[in-house]
C-alpha cells in the first residue's frame, strides 16, 4: 500500500490498454497474451454465481436480537465457506457511490498525457499505470490502474492526487471515510461470529492502513487470450469492491477449483477476506484467490478499498483460535514486513502468503 521504490527495477515498455484499444483495436501485444494454462474459459454457458452469500448489514446494525444473531451466523458461514460475500443495505449513501464512480471514470477518460502526470513509478503501487510489474518479460494485465494511499497520512503521496477531475480528491476523502466505518463495523461482527469480543480487531490493529485502487478494463478484441487482473489473494484484512454500473461482469473467484463469475447485486458492495484475516483466524477464514476477465464489447470499472492493520504491529494467529485440534499454522511477523513482501512480488495466486506459513 505504501510506495516502496525499487530503483534497479526494469519493467520494459508497458502499453496503455486504453490507447491500444483506440489505435490498434484488434492487436493484442505479446506481453498481454497469456500462456495456455492461464487463459480464461469464456463459455457462454458459464453461470454467474447467485450462491455467493448476501449479508444484510441493516440487520446487523439495526436488527432485533434474533435478526442480529441470525445475520452474524450467516456472516460467519460466508467467511468460513466462501471468503467472499455481498453486503446490501450497507448504509453508504447511493449518491456517494455514484459520485465516486463518476470521478473514477472521468479520471480514466482524461488524455493520456494528463494521466501520465501521476504515473506509477516502477517498484511502487501508487499512481497511474500497472502495479506488481517487476520484470521486462512479465505478462501484463489488460487493465489501467490508479491507486492512492489514503490513511494514515504518511502513506499518502500528495503529488499523485489529481487536480482533475475537480471533485476527485474531495470525493475520495468522503468515500474513504464511509468505507472505513463499514470495515470497522464488519470486523466487529466478524469477531462476534468467532466468539470474540467485538472490539478485538480495532484494539489490535492500531492506526489502520487504507488504500484505494480504481481499475479500468477497456473492451478487448480477444478476451480469451488475456486477463484483466492476474489471479491473487489480497494482503489486507478486508477488501471492499464497488463495481461500476452497466459494466461487464469481470470478477471471478476460485471456488472448489473452479473459476466462478460474480455478478454484483445493484448497489451492493462485494467484500472479501484478505491474507491478514486468514493469519489472525489461524486459517479458519481463508483469503480467496480471485481474478478479472475482460469483455469483447463492454468496459468495466471497479473501485477497490484495502483495509489493514498498522504497519507497526505484530501479527499472528489469535490464541483463542489455536488448540490441539487446530495447531498454529502461521508464524508471527510485523505487518509492515508482510506488506512490503506483498507489493514487491508479482500477483501469483496465494504465493505471497507462504511468507507467513509454518512449514510442516
Amino acid at each position: 500500500m505504501a510506495p516502496i521504490p525499487i530503483s534497479s527495477i526494469k519493467v520494459g515498455d508497458i502499453d496503455d490498454v486504453q490507447e491500444l484499444r483506440k489505435t490498434k483495436p484488434t492487436i493484442i501485444p505479446d506481453r498481454f497474451v497469456r500462456d495456455m494454462a492461464e487463459r480464461p474459459t469464456l463459455a457462454p454457458a458459464m453461470p454467474c454465481s447467485s450462491d455467493i452469500p448476501t449479508i444484510n448489514f441493516s440487520k446487523l446494525s439495526k436488527g432485533s436480537t434474533d435478526e442480529l444473531k441470525s445475520e452474524i451466523s450467516q456472516l460467519a458461514a460466508a467467511c468460513e465457506h466462501w471468503g467472499f460475500f455481498q453486503v446490501i443495505n450497507h448504509g453508504i449513501d447511493l449518491s456517494l457511490l455514484e459520485s465516486m464512480e463518476k470521478v473514477a471514470k472521468d479520471f480514466f477518460m482524461l488524455p493520456l498525457e494528463e494521466k501520465k502526470k501521476y504515473a506509477m513509478a516502477p517498484g511502487t503501487v501508487q499512481g497511474y499505470g500497472q502495479a506488481f510489474v517487476l520484470s521486462e518479460d512479465q505478462k501484463l494485465d489488460w487493465c489501467n490502474m490508479f491507486a492512492l494511499g489514503v490513511e494514515p497520512n504518511f502513506i499518502r503521496n500528495p503529488m499523485l492526487w489529481p487536480t482533475e477531475p475537480e471533485k476527485f480528491s474531495g470525493t475520495v476523502e468522503v468515500y474513504s471515510k464511509e468505507v472505513r466505518k463499514l470495515c470497522q463495523n464488519l470486523l466487529k461482527y466478524i469477531a462476534m461470529g468467532l466468539g470474540l469480543k467485538g472490539d478485538v480487531f480495532e484494539k489490535m490493529f492500531g492506526e489502520t492502513v487504507q488504500a484505494i485502487r480504481m481499475n479500468y478494463y477497456p473492451p478487448c478484441s480477444r478476451p480469451d487470450l488475456v486477463l484483466g487482473l492476474s489471479p491473487h489473494s489480497d494482503g489486507s484484512a478486508l477488501t471492499v469492491l464497488q463495481q461500476g454500473k452497466d459494466t461487464s461482469v469481470g470478477l471471478q473467484i476460485l471456488k472448489d477449483d473452479r473459476w466462478v463469475p460474480v455478478k454484483p447485486i445493484p448497489n451492493a458492495l462485494i467484500i472479501n477476506i484478505g491474507d491478514t484475516t486468514e493469519v489472525l483466524t489461524n486459517g479458519k477464514y481463508k483469503s480467496v484467490e480471485h481474478r478479472a476477465v475482460t469483455n469483447k464489447e463492454k468496459d468495466r470499472l471497479s473501485i477497490v478499498t484495502f483495509y489493514a492493520p498498522s504497519y507497526e504491529i505484530e501479527l499472528g494467529p489469535m490464541e483463542e483460535l489455536v488448540d490441539e485440534n487446530n495447531p498454529c499454522k502461521y508464524r508471527r511477523y510485523i505487518h509492515g514486513e508482510y506488506s512490503k513482501h506483498y507489493v514487491t512480488n508479482k500477483l501469483q495466486g496465494k504465493k505471497t502468503l507462504e511468507f507467513a506459513k509454518i512449514s510442516n
